[in-house]
């Protein structure tokens, strides 16, 4: 294609103007990515930053409310622990004033060192009905008379510890009565010995939880931690008993807690812990400063990241419109700059590549239009090689059957018998020869039996030793009691052969080849040595060999198609590709294990089946006359393969119609109707194919039989389903194949002896 052409078919001048009017609007395609990139970028970072944020509010809010719940059991720890101190100091009055019997005296020096004390400064004593004898307290807040109303009140409650007010001062007190020792029941009085809970108090039990603490009765401040100005704040904004969980005092936030101290005692008293927020907001307002800063730098970071890969992406951009703007003139000279890896740059290097293939002179195309006859010579191949398959072994037919025609007819000491059996082996190696030339294109028909593949290998071993060089040393180590396996045997036995083969290509300078054969069963535990391969009974089947081994790069791709080491014409690496497949059809799994220099193993495993052993029935006689006469209707368009197929027939007892094609075999249906038992029938015919005849014959006579024979079965073969319920030939077919097939679709005779292909294969490799 010349220059002139490109042009008028590639670059119109309406396309030329689009490219310019997009090269003039290169800016703002860059300032639209730029803050495109921009306000994804901070959105992004605002909602990190800002889940980062919310996250840690419920963090610190989570644990002040924690440790408000430490701080109300604290509190509650701290009065039990007082309550047991003032229990052991009213036990100790009790003592004495009954050694003194009723002494007031016992309440004077009670309140003198050692019993007064921070945590003891109200005593007092009763006599048995409870009227005060003796009363002492550090303050002047409580007169005997208020006290003696407590008492009287704790002692009708029967109450041993409890909380005394005195309108301005709170007590936390213990009574305990004594009694004359000679009898238990002589009540002689009660002790109280109180705790007066001060402001230092407070201060003490707030330093210990870390919080401020009120004290209340009925709804009015006793004691509190609070400053004053925020106390008068809390007694006139919660003037009754209740408290919300969280509170603002002047500008600081609590989180409060209230502790009931006595759930008797009118009027109700309790305690309020406040847990301030104000350590908590702190942290917040510096976590939100530094959260902004990141943000800001992000944000900023992310503008000149993104106006810097803006600019990359649209520089080179704007230099390839420019070079289409020189293309368009006819400049093919224009430099272009593609130094990176990314889209732009490939599509700038392909632009500059297409500019070359335009420079190039008739030559390149003449070479192009050459490759493409070449091509097309092989798709023609390609055809013509199923087309030769057919007729090559309709051909093959034709002199295998007349070779065994004539070995029937000759004497083993007749001159032309030798000659004839010679006609036979060679008919065999050329159809081995043709399934050789399809074996890429062609699809594996599975006839899975149940076999016993210690057997199996043991009728190989002799043509696997043919394939084996002298300098191998070849072995058998076949295990003892060998489940069953259910699979195809000419599969298995290709699956041997390649395995094989594969191992003595390994060992140029000779070496030890080994074939086993074992019973496994594979579990939970010992999986793990196995790899990929499933829990159960498995035939393990290991071909090893002394060779030069595998890399780990090499052992990885093994089982790809067309990947081999060999040099070129040795092998076509379909080989183990080929294994890998019919392993897997069949329901197991392979494993390979190799190391450089010391050979390689491969293990088949084959999952093991319960069905009954299949047994090859052995060929009837050929001679003897079948009991119920059968007729057969052979459509076959090669006339010398039809009558060749009629003579096998009629020898063995049946009666045979014949048709050439699909048309005149439905019209001998039709016209014979439920007499005619099998049709034997080709599948690549003029006219009508084999499956649609089958088609319309099975609509016509339901119960008729159906043989198929075909030199290439996969490639003629549209529909995959269409050899249900059907036998197949292979082509060139023999005497007993024929015979044997028709007397199996009847049930009237066994099938042959089965000849495989891999057993095929090995006897047309030379010896």
């Amino acid at each position: 294609m010349t220059y002139n052409e490109f042009r008028t078919r590639l670059l119109p001048s309406r396309s030329v103007a689009d490219i310019l009017r997009h090269s003039t609007g290169n800016l703002r395609l860059r300032t639209k990515l730029l803050f495109s990139f921009i306000f994804l970028t901070a959105a992004l970072t605002s909602l990190t930053l800002l889940v980062v944020r919310r996250n840690a509010q419920a963090q610190v809010e989570r644990q002040i409310e924690l440790d408000s719940q430490n701080a109300t059991l604290t509190v509650q720890a701290v009065h039990r622990q007082q309550k047991t101190s003032l229990s052991r100091k009213a036990d100790l009055l009790a003592s004495l004033a009954y050694m003194r019997n009723g002494d007031p005296t016992a309440i004077r020096d009670a309140s003198e060192d050692p019993w007064q004390s921070d945590d003891c400064n109200l005593f007092v004593l009763a006599n048995k009905s409870g009227k005060i004898v003796a009363l002492h307290s550090t303050t002047f807040s409580l007169t005997i008379a208020a006290a003696q109303e407590m008492v009287s009140r704790s002692i009708n409650r029967g109450e041993t510890s409890s909380w005394w007010f005195s309108g301005t001062s709170l007590y936390q007190v213990v009574l305990q009565p004594f009694y004359d020792t000679n009898s238990r029941k002589n009540l002689l009085g009660f002790v109280v010995v109180g705790r007066l809970i001060n402001e230092r108090a407070a201060a003490d039990l707030a330093r210990i939880t870390s919080s401020d603490i009120i004290f209340r009765e009925a709804g009015k401040v006793a004691v509190s931690t609070l400053p004053l100005l925020k106390e008068a704040e809390f007694s006139r904004t919660f003037p009754d008993q209740f408290v919300p969980t969280e509170l603002n005092l002047g500008d600081e936030r609590y989180h409060a807690s209230a502790i009931e101290l006595a759930s008797s005692l009118q009027p109700v008293a309790d305690i309020i812990v406040l847990k301030s927020h104000r350590e908590a907001d702190a942290y917040l307002q510096r976590l939100n400063r530094l959260l902004l800063g990141l943000g800001f730098m992000a944000i900023i970071a992310g503008a000149v990241l993104i106006f810097l890969i803006s600019d990359t992406v649209t520089r080179p951009l704007e230099s390839l419109v420019k070079g289409v703007h020189a293309l368009a003139r006819g400049d093919m000279e224009y430099p272009l700059e593609a130094s990176g890896h990314d889209e732009l740059s490939e599509l700038t290097r392909a632009f500059d590549g297409m500019r070359d293939t335009l420079e190039r002179n008739e030559t390149q195309r003449e070479q192009l239009e050459g490759q493409l006859r070449q091509a097309q010579k092989m798709e023609a191949l390609g055809r013509m090689a199923g087309g030769v398959a057919h007729d090559f072994n309709n051909l093959l037919t034709v002199i295998r059957g007349h070779s065994d025609l004539l070995l029937d007819r000759l004497q083993p000491e007749d001159p032309l018998y030798r000659s004839s059996q010679q006609i036979r082996k060679t008919s065999d190696r050329a159809a081995a020869l043709t399934r050789q030339m399809l074996a890429f294109s062609r699809m594996q028909v599975l006839q899975p039996k149940v076999l016993d593949l210690n057997e199996l290998i043991a009728d190989m071993g002799k043509l696997l030793r043919r394939l084996v060089r002298e300098d191998i040393e070849f072995s058998l180590c076949l295990g003892d009691s060998l489940g069953r396996i259910k699979a195809d045997p000419s599969q298995l036995e290709q699956v041997l052969l390649n395995l094989t083969v594969n191992a003595s290509d390994a060992m140029p300078l000779g070496g030890k080849l080994t074939i086993e054969t074992q019973n496994l069963f594979v579990d939970n535990k010992n999986a793990h040595l196995h790899s990929s391969v499933e829990r159960g009974d498995y035939v393990v089947i290991t071909v090893s060999d002394t060779g030069h081994g595998m890399n780990a790069a090499t052992k990885a791709r093994i089982f790809e198609p067309f990947f081999t080491t060999k040099e070129p014409g040795k092998g076509t690496g379909l080989g183990l590709a080929t294994v890998y497949g019919i392993v897997k059809q069949s329901g197991g799994f392979i494993h390979v294990d190799s190391t450089p220099g010391k050979g390689s193993r491969f293990k088949v495993y084959l999952p093991q089946t319960f069905e009954q052993l299949y047994m090859a029935p052995e060929l009837p006689e050929l001679r003897e006359a079948i009991v119920t006469r059968k007729t057969v209707l052979v459509v076959e368009d090669e006339r010398e393969v039809r009558e060749l197929a009629c003579e096998f027939l009629k020898a063995a007892g049946y009666s045979v119609l014949t048709a050439e094609d699909g048309s005149e075999a439905l019209e001998i249906a039709q016209r014979f109707g439920k007499s005619v038992h099998v049709v034997l029938t080709d599948i690549v015919m003029p006219k009508m194919r084999g499956p649609a005849l089958v088609k319309r014959l099975k609509i016509l006579l339901p119960h008729l039989k159906i043989v198929y024979m075909t030199g290439y079965l996969e490639q003629s073969a549209p529909d995959e389903d269409f050899l249900q319920d059907a036998f197949f030939l292979q082509k060139p077919f023999s005497r007993e194949s024929v015979v044997g097939q028709v007397g199996e679709s009847l049930k009237v005779s066994p099938l042959p002896k089965r000849v495989s292909k891999a057993r095929l294969l090995a006897e047309s490799l030379p010896v």
